[in-house]
């Protein structure tokens, strides 16, 4: 199960990363126009800060709190903002490939985990067709998205 769970979570960074790489650096302070939205930079804060934050809470037994390796104003650098993914991604794989089997307090963590950051790349589609940005390919083949829609 946890050899499950390491490639779905790397296959989950690389997305981001080709997501950060894909898309003109200006965009991660972009908003949705005439929706209440957050900015793009923000939504990959709140990814990266799942990342440190869930298995804090797992190795802990219980919730410690929420905090993102970048700052939320910090979220519209875009090279800061993919060496955290990089390194949370890294940090990730590492916690993923030590939890015993049988925890399963932690592997819901891991499941958390997951679910949130696939919620957050189904936000970004929205972004990415509600701002008229190029869909990054990866995400193109993982999601099957309509280049005419």
């Amino acid at each position: 199960m946890n050899e499950l769970l390491r490639r779905r979570l790397e296959r989950a960074n690389t997305l981001y990363l080709d997501f950060v790489d894909t898309i003109p650096a200006e965009h991660l302070g972009s908003r949705l126009p005439g929706l209440p939205s957050d900015a793009v930079g923000h939504q990959l804060w709140c990814v990266l800060g799942a990342r440190v934050s869930f298995p804090k809470a797992a190795r802990a037994g219980e919730w410690q709190g929420f905090s993102s390796p970048v700052d939320r104003d910090g979220s519209s650098d875009a090279a800061a903002v993919r060496a955290a993914f990089v390194q949370t991604g890294a940090d990730v794989d590492e916690w993923v490939a030590g939890i015993d089997p049988a925890d399963e307090d932690s592997l819901r963590y891991v499941l958390a985990l997951l679910e949130h950051e696939t919620m957050h790349q189904g936000q970004l589609i929205r972004y990415l067709y509600g701002l008229g940005i190029d869909r990054p390919q990866t995400w193109q083949q993982q999601y099957a998205l309509d280049e005419d829609f």
